[in-house]
């Protein structure tokens, strides 16, 4: 369960980097004193974070070359998130199988964003993984 914290923790720090283009450590520190993350979350987190910056225009592109009908402007700020997260740990995370990726974004789409976010994101990272035959 506490991956899930750690993961949603990470969609929050996304999520609010897409609106401030920089690195916010003093958020992550505070994410990482909740009680209910272990020591193996805590490093997920960090890593992931940093691994988010490190490959953010990357995991854009692959957002954008797969959603031909929508510019990134256009997709909610809150799917985008979730689908960074997503690209980051099918790319990034060898531990944690793609279908497990993508079943967490669908589900903090559900929680975070509108009705049919969660068909978009889930066909976004299908056909990241079935181009990428992951």
């Amino acid at each position: 369960m506490s991956r899930k914290i750690a993961r949603e923790s990470l969609y929050k720090l996304i999520f609010e980097y897409l609106f401030s283009k920089s690195e916010d450590n003093t958020a992550l520190e505070l994410m990482c004193h909740d009680v209910n993350m272990t020591e193996d979350d805590v490093a997920y987190l960090k890593r992931a974070y940093s691994g988010v910056i490190e490959g953010f225009d990357g995991y854009l592109d692959a957002v954008k070359e797969r959603s031909k009908s929508f510019s990134l402007d256009r997709v909610y700020k809150a799917d985008l998130a979730a689908l960074v997260l997503a690209l980051y740990e099918i790319d990034k995370e060898d531990d944690i199988p793609p279908v497990v990726s993508i079943n967490e974004a669908v589900e903090l789409v559900k929680r975070y964003s509108t009705e049919k976010s969660h068909s978009f994101v889930h066909g976004i990272l299908a056909a990241v993984v079935n181009k990428e035959g992951k």
